[in-house]
């Protein structure tokens, strides 16, 4: 088990910042990002644009 499992995530930031070569520590923190609520994946410029419009119609 590598030593990067016990941190925070504000730690693992660091960590694979600091140790961009550590793919597997890298990947852990992917995983932490992909598994927050509300987290939304746009893959174009047009994705983005008719997000930004939704939540922007929904805060009005």
């Amino acid at each position: 088990m590598s030593n990067y499992l016990s941190l925070s995530e504000a730690e693992l930031r660091k960590y694979v910042i600091a140790n961009p070569d550590d793919e597997e520590a890298f990947q852990h923190y992917l995983s932490i990002m992909r598994a927050k609520p509300g987290r939304v994946v746009v893959s174009t410029p047009e994705q983005l644009e008719a997000e930004l419009r939704r939540r922007i119609n929904q805060a009005s």
